[in-house]
Protein backbone atom coordinates (compact mmCIF):
# COMPACT_ATOMS: atom_id res chain seq x y z
CA UNK A 1 0.00 0.00 0.00
CA UNK A 2 2.09 3.30 -1.39
CA UNK A 3 0.49 6.93 -0.69
CA UNK A 4 -0.52 9.17 -3.54
CA UNK A 5 1.97 11.09 -5.53
CA UNK A 6 0.60 14.64 -5.20
CA UNK A 7 3.70 15.94 -7.79
CA UNK A 8 3.18 17.04 -11.15
CA UNK A 9 6.08 16.51 -13.37
CA UNK A 10 7.54 19.24 -15.47
CA UNK A 11 6.80 18.47 -19.11
CA UNK A 12 9.61 17.15 -21.38
CA UNK A 13 10.33 16.03 -24.87
CA UNK A 14 10.82 12.03 -24.61
CA UNK A 15 14.06 10.32 -26.02
CA UNK A 16 15.11 6.72 -26.13
CA UNK A 17 18.09 5.16 -24.53
CA UNK A 18 18.53 1.63 -25.89
CA UNK A 19 14.85 0.69 -25.10
CA UNK A 20 14.49 2.40 -21.81
CA UNK A 21 12.15 5.85 -22.50
CA UNK A 22 13.51 8.83 -20.66
CA UNK A 23 11.26 12.00 -20.33
CA UNK A 24 7.40 12.44 -21.22
CA UNK A 25 5.27 10.27 -18.89
CA UNK A 26 7.93 7.64 -18.93
CA UNK A 27 9.35 6.11 -15.00
CA UNK A 28 12.48 8.18 -13.76
CA UNK A 29 14.65 6.06 -14.59
CA UNK A 30 17.81 4.97 -12.03
CA UNK A 31 21.12 4.66 -13.34
CA UNK A 32 24.82 4.19 -11.83
CA UNK A 33 28.46 3.87 -13.55
CA UNK A 34 30.63 1.30 -13.35
CA UNK A 35 34.20 1.65 -11.33
CA UNK A 36 36.06 -0.86 -12.76
CA UNK A 37 38.56 -0.39 -15.37
CA UNK A 38 36.99 -0.76 -18.75
CA UNK A 39 39.76 -2.95 -20.04
CA UNK A 40 39.14 -5.43 -17.65
CA UNK A 41 36.29 -6.67 -19.43
CA UNK A 42 35.31 -9.86 -17.35
CA UNK A 43 34.81 -7.26 -14.54
CA UNK A 44 32.94 -5.05 -16.09
CA UNK A 45 30.73 -6.88 -17.45
CA UNK A 46 30.26 -8.35 -13.95
CA UNK A 47 29.28 -5.23 -12.21
CA UNK A 48 27.26 -3.57 -14.76
CA UNK A 49 25.00 -7.27 -14.44
CA UNK A 50 24.98 -6.89 -10.70
CA UNK A 51 23.81 -2.94 -11.13
CA UNK A 52 21.01 -4.51 -13.29
CA UNK A 53 20.43 -7.44 -10.86
CA UNK A 54 19.77 -4.47 -8.21
CA UNK A 55 17.22 -2.41 -10.43
CA UNK A 56 19.10 -0.19 -12.76
CA UNK A 57 17.97 0.90 -15.73
CA UNK A 58 20.67 2.31 -17.57
CA UNK A 59 24.74 1.63 -17.45
CA UNK A 60 27.29 4.21 -17.87
CA UNK A 61 30.93 3.61 -18.83
CA UNK A 62 33.83 5.51 -18.61
CA UNK A 63 35.52 5.28 -22.58
CA UNK A 64 38.71 7.15 -22.14
CA UNK A 65 40.92 5.74 -24.90
CA UNK A 66 40.55 4.37 -28.43
CA UNK A 67 41.69 0.74 -26.28
CA UNK A 68 38.72 0.79 -24.07
CA UNK A 69 36.65 1.58 -26.96
CA UNK A 70 37.37 -1.84 -28.50
CA UNK A 71 36.57 -2.75 -24.79
CA UNK A 72 33.37 -1.40 -24.75
CA UNK A 73 32.63 -3.28 -28.08
CA UNK A 74 33.06 -6.87 -26.02
CA UNK A 75 31.20 -5.40 -23.14
CA UNK A 76 28.10 -4.55 -25.11
CA UNK A 77 27.88 -7.63 -26.63
CA UNK A 78 27.93 -9.49 -23.28
CA UNK A 79 24.96 -7.41 -21.76
CA UNK A 80 21.28 -6.69 -22.10
CA UNK A 81 21.17 -3.17 -20.47
CA UNK A 82 21.38 0.34 -21.76
CA UNK A 83 25.27 1.51 -21.99
CA UNK A 84 26.15 4.83 -21.66
CA UNK A 85 30.02 5.79 -23.14
CA UNK A 86 31.50 8.97 -20.94
CA UNK A 87 33.71 10.39 -23.30
CA UNK A 88 35.45 13.72 -22.82
CA UNK A 89 37.41 15.26 -25.76
CA UNK A 90 38.06 13.36 -27.91
CA UNK A 91 35.53 13.25 -30.81
CA UNK A 92 37.32 9.99 -32.40
CA UNK A 93 36.37 7.92 -29.47
CA UNK A 94 32.55 9.13 -29.73
CA UNK A 95 32.68 7.95 -33.20
CA UNK A 96 34.06 5.08 -32.32
CA UNK A 97 31.57 3.94 -29.79
CA UNK A 98 28.31 4.77 -31.63
CA UNK A 99 30.01 2.21 -34.46
CA UNK A 100 29.55 -0.19 -31.76
CA UNK A 101 26.74 0.12 -30.43
CA UNK A 102 26.62 2.74 -27.81
CA UNK A 103 22.71 3.61 -26.87
CA UNK A 104 23.86 7.25 -25.79
CA UNK A 105 26.60 9.51 -25.84
CA UNK A 106 27.76 11.26 -22.50
CA UNK A 107 30.03 13.97 -24.18
CA UNK A 108 30.03 17.79 -24.24
CA UNK A 109 30.07 19.01 -28.00
CA UNK A 110 31.63 22.35 -26.96
CA UNK A 111 34.76 20.27 -25.42
CA UNK A 112 35.92 18.58 -28.59
CA UNK A 113 37.31 20.82 -31.05
CA UNK A 114 36.63 22.07 -34.26
CA UNK A 115 33.52 22.41 -35.82
CA UNK A 116 33.96 19.83 -38.10
CA UNK A 117 34.50 17.42 -35.29
CA UNK A 118 31.48 18.36 -34.05
CA UNK A 119 29.13 17.61 -36.50
CA UNK A 120 31.05 14.20 -36.89
CA UNK A 121 29.50 13.63 -33.69
CA UNK A 122 26.16 14.96 -34.51
CA UNK A 123 25.87 12.97 -37.71
CA UNK A 124 27.43 9.82 -36.52
CA UNK A 125 24.18 10.45 -33.39
CA UNK A 126 21.54 11.23 -36.45
CA UNK A 127 22.65 8.60 -38.14
CA UNK A 128 22.52 5.57 -35.66
CA UNK A 129 19.46 7.35 -33.74
CA UNK A 130 21.66 7.84 -30.54
CA UNK A 131 20.91 10.68 -27.83
CA UNK A 132 23.54 12.63 -26.14
CA UNK A 133 23.98 13.59 -22.48
CA UNK A 134 25.43 17.21 -22.08
CA UNK A 135 26.72 16.93 -18.78
CA UNK A 136 27.90 19.97 -16.84
CA UNK A 137 29.86 19.95 -13.84
CA UNK A 138 30.53 22.68 -11.28
CA UNK A 139 34.08 21.82 -10.80
CA UNK A 140 35.25 21.78 -14.32
CA UNK A 141 33.54 24.65 -16.11
CA UNK A 142 34.35 26.28 -18.78
CA UNK A 143 37.33 29.21 -18.50
CA UNK A 144 35.48 32.02 -19.20
CA UNK A 145 32.47 31.29 -17.76
CA UNK A 146 34.99 30.73 -14.39
CA UNK A 147 36.55 34.11 -15.04
CA UNK A 148 32.93 36.08 -15.55
CA UNK A 149 31.50 34.53 -12.66
CA UNK A 150 34.27 34.07 -10.64
CA UNK A 151 33.19 31.43 -8.34
CA UNK A 152 30.43 28.55 -9.62
CA UNK A 153 26.79 29.74 -9.39
CA UNK A 154 23.61 28.29 -10.67
CA UNK A 155 23.70 31.12 -13.58
CA UNK A 156 27.63 29.82 -14.34
CA UNK A 157 26.30 26.00 -14.71
CA UNK A 158 23.37 27.36 -16.58
CA UNK A 159 25.35 28.94 -19.01
CA UNK A 160 27.53 26.84 -19.91
CA UNK A 161 24.78 23.53 -20.39
CA UNK A 162 23.18 26.26 -22.56
CA UNK A 163 26.24 26.61 -24.59
CA UNK A 164 26.35 23.08 -25.07
CA UNK A 165 22.53 22.85 -25.80
CA UNK A 166 23.14 25.86 -28.49
CA UNK A 167 25.62 24.19 -30.09
CA UNK A 168 23.04 20.61 -30.59
CA UNK A 169 20.41 22.76 -31.44
CA UNK A 170 22.43 24.65 -34.43
CA UNK A 171 23.07 21.53 -36.54
CA UNK A 172 19.03 20.62 -35.64
CA UNK A 173 19.76 17.70 -33.08
CA UNK A 174 17.52 17.79 -30.24
CA UNK A 175 18.02 13.79 -28.66
CA UNK A 176 19.53 14.90 -25.73
CA UNK A 177 19.49 15.33 -21.97
CA UNK A 178 20.91 18.03 -19.66
CA UNK A 179 22.79 17.80 -16.29
CA UNK A 180 24.07 20.74 -14.14
CA UNK A 181 25.60 18.71 -11.59
CA UNK A 182 27.56 20.21 -8.60
CA UNK A 183 28.90 18.52 -4.94
CA UNK A 184 26.93 21.29 -3.30
CA UNK A 185 23.07 21.16 -3.04
CA UNK A 186 22.16 24.42 -3.02
CA UNK A 187 24.57 24.87 -6.06
CA UNK A 188 22.84 21.99 -7.68
CA UNK A 189 19.31 22.79 -7.08
CA UNK A 190 20.04 26.16 -8.18
CA UNK A 191 20.62 25.71 -11.31
CA UNK A 192 18.82 22.63 -12.43
CA UNK A 193 15.51 24.96 -11.57
CA UNK A 194 16.87 27.69 -14.19
CA UNK A 195 17.23 24.82 -16.55
CA UNK A 196 14.10 23.44 -16.32
CA UNK A 197 12.79 26.45 -17.53
CA UNK A 198 15.02 26.69 -20.59
CA UNK A 199 14.64 23.74 -22.50
CA UNK A 200 12.10 20.58 -23.11
CA UNK A 201 14.67 17.58 -23.20
CA UNK A 202 14.90 15.96 -20.53
CA UNK A 203 17.04 16.02 -17.47
CA UNK A 204 19.25 14.18 -16.16
CA UNK A 205 19.54 14.34 -11.99
CA UNK A 206 22.86 14.16 -9.22
CA UNK A 207 24.61 15.36 -6.64
CA UNK A 208 28.43 15.07 -8.77
CA UNK A 209 31.06 13.48 -5.77
CA UNK A 210 28.29 13.63 -3.32
CA UNK A 211 30.62 11.88 -0.33
CA UNK A 212 30.73 8.49 1.01
CA UNK A 213 27.89 6.36 1.53
CA UNK A 214 26.69 7.82 4.40
CA UNK A 215 26.81 10.98 3.73
CA UNK A 216 26.63 10.78 0.09
CA UNK A 217 23.25 9.31 0.53
CA UNK A 218 22.09 11.87 2.73
CA UNK A 219 22.84 15.05 0.51
CA UNK A 220 21.85 13.17 -2.41
CA UNK A 221 17.98 12.20 -0.58
CA UNK A 222 17.73 16.35 0.24
CA UNK A 223 19.23 17.56 -3.01
CA UNK A 224 17.11 15.48 -5.36
CA UNK A 225 13.85 15.15 -2.78
CA UNK A 226 14.03 18.79 -3.54
CA UNK A 227 13.86 18.74 -7.01
CA UNK A 228 12.10 15.51 -7.17
CA UNK A 229 9.20 17.30 -5.54
CA UNK A 230 8.69 20.16 -7.67
CA UNK A 231 8.19 17.80 -10.52
CA UNK A 232 12.14 18.28 -11.90
CA UNK A 233 14.29 15.03 -12.88
CA UNK A 234 13.34 12.15 -15.49
CA UNK A 235 16.58 9.98 -14.87
CA UNK A 236 19.26 10.01 -12.03
CA UNK A 237 22.30 8.76 -10.70
CA UNK A 238 23.41 8.51 -7.02
CA UNK A 239 26.96 9.74 -6.81
CA UNK A 240 28.72 7.70 -4.21
CA UNK A 241 32.07 7.01 -3.15
CA UNK A 242 30.94 3.27 -2.27
CA UNK A 243 30.10 0.34 -4.34
CA UNK A 244 27.51 1.44 -7.55
CA UNK A 245 24.92 -1.31 -6.05
CA UNK A 246 24.41 1.24 -3.20
CA UNK A 247 23.71 4.09 -5.55
CA UNK A 248 20.79 1.96 -6.97
CA UNK A 249 19.52 1.33 -3.98
CA UNK A 250 19.73 4.81 -2.87
CA UNK A 251 18.00 6.41 -6.24
CA UNK A 252 15.23 3.71 -5.93
CA UNK A 253 14.84 4.62 -1.99
CA UNK A 254 14.63 8.10 -3.08
CA UNK A 255 11.74 7.71 -5.70
CA UNK A 256 10.15 5.29 -3.04
CA UNK A 257 10.03 7.46 -0.13
CA UNK A 258 8.18 10.70 -2.77
CA UNK A 259 5.50 7.69 -4.30
CA UNK A 260 7.22 8.51 -7.71
CA UNK A 261 8.10 4.45 -8.14
CA UNK A 262 8.79 1.97 -6.23
CA UNK A 263 10.65 -1.56 -6.32
CA UNK A 264 10.98 -3.92 -3.29
CA UNK A 265 9.85 -3.46 0.06
CA UNK A 266 9.40 -0.19 1.67
CA UNK A 267 9.87 -1.28 5.45
CA UNK A 268 8.14 0.98 7.82
CA UNK A 269 9.79 0.53 11.57
CA UNK A 270 10.10 2.66 14.86
CA UNK A 271 13.48 3.60 15.83
CA UNK A 272 12.79 0.97 19.18
CA UNK A 273 12.13 2.48 22.99
CA UNK A 274 11.81 0.74 26.05
CA UNK A 275 8.58 -0.05 25.28
CA UNK A 276 9.54 -2.50 22.34
CA UNK A 277 8.61 -6.21 22.75
CA UNK A 278 11.04 -7.48 20.33
CA UNK A 279 14.44 -6.44 19.05
CA UNK A 280 13.24 -4.45 16.37
CA UNK A 281 16.72 -2.90 15.07
CA UNK A 282 18.16 -6.81 14.84
CA UNK A 283 14.82 -7.57 13.42
CA UNK A 284 15.04 -4.98 10.74
CA UNK A 285 18.63 -5.87 9.90
CA UNK A 286 17.83 -9.50 9.60
CA UNK A 287 14.62 -8.54 6.85
CA UNK A 288 16.53 -5.94 4.91
CA UNK A 289 19.76 -8.52 4.41
CA UNK A 290 17.09 -11.51 3.62
CA UNK A 291 14.60 -9.97 1.15
CA UNK A 292 17.02 -7.61 -1.13
CA UNK A 293 15.95 -10.43 -3.54
CA UNK A 294 12.50 -8.89 -3.34
CA UNK A 295 11.63 -6.94 -6.10
CA UNK A 296 7.71 -6.45 -6.00
CA UNK A 297 7.02 -3.06 -4.76
CA UNK A 298 4.72 -3.91 -1.14
CA UNK A 299 4.79 -1.98 2.15
CA UNK A 300 5.73 -3.67 5.78
CA UNK A 301 5.47 -2.33 9.18
CA UNK A 302 7.86 -3.71 11.61
CA UNK A 303 6.33 -1.46 14.68
CA UNK A 304 7.96 -2.97 18.21
CA UNK A 305 4.93 -1.93 20.31
CA UNK A 306 0.98 -1.43 20.59
CA UNK A 307 1.36 2.32 20.32
CA UNK A 308 1.96 2.85 16.52
CA UNK A 309 1.83 -1.06 15.70
CA UNK A 310 -1.83 -1.43 15.26
CA UNK A 311 -2.43 1.91 13.02
CA UNK A 312 0.85 1.53 10.80
CA UNK A 313 -0.25 -2.07 10.11
CA UNK A 314 -3.65 -0.78 9.19
CA UNK A 315 -2.00 1.17 6.45
CA UNK A 316 0.99 -2.04 5.15
CA UNK A 317 0.19 -4.77 3.04
CA UNK A 318 1.62 -6.75 6.24
CA UNK A 319 2.78 -5.40 9.40
CA UNK A 320 3.49 -6.54 12.98
CA UNK A 321 2.36 -4.91 15.87
CA UNK A 322 4.35 -5.69 19.49
CA UNK A 323 2.81 -7.60 21.87
CA UNK A 324 4.26 -9.39 25.15
CA UNK A 325 5.84 -12.62 23.85
CA UNK A 326 3.60 -13.07 21.03
CA UNK A 327 2.89 -9.81 18.67
CA UNK A 328 -0.28 -8.73 16.48
CA UNK A 329 -0.33 -9.85 12.46
CA UNK A 330 -1.97 -8.14 9.91
CA UNK A 331 -2.35 -8.85 6.19
CA UNK A 332 -3.36 -6.06 3.98
CA UNK A 333 -4.78 -4.24 7.09
CA UNK A 334 -6.70 -6.97 8.53
CA UNK A 335 -5.35 -8.22 11.81
CA UNK A 336 -5.12 -11.68 11.64
CA UNK A 337 -5.74 -14.92 14.32
CA UNK A 338 -1.86 -16.21 13.74
CA UNK A 339 0.53 -14.56 16.00
CA UNK A 340 4.10 -14.01 15.53
CA UNK A 341 6.70 -14.98 18.31
CA UNK A 342 8.79 -12.71 18.87
CA UNK A 343 11.77 -14.78 19.84
CA UNK A 344 11.87 -15.90 16.05
CA UNK A 345 10.22 -12.69 14.72
CA UNK A 346 12.45 -12.00 11.62
CA UNK A 347 12.18 -15.96 10.96
CA UNK A 348 8.73 -15.56 10.51
CA UNK A 349 7.80 -12.03 8.81
CA UNK A 350 10.31 -13.57 6.32
CA UNK A 351 8.29 -16.72 5.28
CA UNK A 352 4.42 -14.80 5.90
CA UNK A 353 6.36 -12.06 3.28
CA UNK A 354 7.53 -14.64 0.80
CA UNK A 355 4.51 -16.76 0.95
CA UNK A 356 2.15 -13.24 0.39
CA UNK A 357 4.27 -12.10 -2.31
CA UNK A 358 3.93 -15.84 -4.31
CA UNK A 359 0.22 -15.42 -3.76
CA UNK A 360 0.30 -12.39 -5.06
CA UNK A 361 1.92 -13.11 -8.06
CA UNK A 362 -0.12 -16.43 -8.46
CA UNK A 363 -3.33 -14.09 -7.99
CA UNK A 364 -1.77 -12.14 -11.22
CA UNK A 365 -1.16 -14.59 -13.32
CA UNK A 366 -4.68 -16.30 -13.34
CA UNK A 367 -5.97 -12.99 -13.83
Amino acid sequence: MFGENPITRRKSRQIMVGNVPVGGDAPISVQSMTNTNTLDVEATVNQIKALQNAGADIVRVSVPTMDAAEAFKQIKQLVDIPLVADIHFDYRIALKVAEYGADCLRINPGNIGSEERIKAVIDAAKEKNIPIRIGVNGGSLEKDIQEKYHEPCPEALLESAMRHVNILQRYDFHNFKVSVKASDVHLAVGAYRLLAKEIEQPIHLGITEAGGFRSGAVKSAVGLGMLLSEGIGDTLRISLAADPVEEVKVGFDILKSLSIRSRGINFIACPSCSRQEFDVVQTMNQLEERLEDVIEPITVSVIGCVVNGPGEALVSDLGLAGANKRSGFYINGQRQKKRIDNDSAADQMEAEIREYLANKIDVAQID
